[in-house]
């Protein structure tokens, strides 16, 4: 498969607060042909991923939100900074602290450059941080994260076993290293 004809299969939750600049990143997600759904807020964002804020300790019942997140596969979040109830940032940790939704990539959008900012984000966990306004140039940076996240995806169902997940990363980290100095 070529990547023009998977790139219809990336899905990606886009989240701000702005109904302009969530149009915008819409309409660049929708011509770079990606699937898009658009929601204003983290806590809509955690409801369509499926996962409430007691999710560790007490499991959904299963007719709800399991059988509803595994029809919508969600390949990649891109989220505004600034967004009043929960910024960007708190959804980026609610997310890296759920077993079940650690392995999505998240990108955080905001319109102040404020390198702190960008750190703490870059270092929980996020995969980018673009500066508003979101250009079309931006959308070739998502591309190598969803292709990342679908492998990662991909070895997570061969596994079968997503508790394992944290396992598998390091030691590709530490099979690759190694490969490296082979090489060399």
């Amino acid at each position: 498969m070529g990547s023009v004809a998977t790139d219809s299969h990336f899905h990606v939750l886009a989240v701000d607060d702005s109904i302009i600049d969530r149009k915008l990143i819409e309409r660049l997600l929708r011509t770079s042909s990606f699937q898009v759904t658009a929601v204003d807020s983290g806590s809509k964002a955690l409801e369509f991923l499926g996962l409430q804020d007691d999710e560790e300790k007490v499991p959904n019942p299963p007719h709800v939100s399991p059988n509803y997140h595994q029809d919508v596969e969600v390949n990649l979040i891109i989220t505004d900074y600034c967004m009043p109830g929960m910024t960007g940032y708190e959804l980026l940790r609610k997310i890296k602290e759920s077993k079940s939704l650690k392995g999505i990539p998240v990108v955080i959008m905001s319109s102040e450059n404020v390198p702190s900012r960008i750190n703490r984000c870059l270092e929980d966990g996020a995969k980018e941080f673009i500066l508003k306004p979101v250009q079309m140039s931006d959308m070739n940076k998502l591309r190598p994260h969803l292709v990342r996240g679908k492998a990662n995806e991909q070895q997570q169902t061969n596994m079968n076993n997503r508790k394992e997940t944290e396992g598998i990363h390091s030691q590709v980290k530490t099979r690759s290293r190694f490969n490296d100095s082979d090489v060399i």
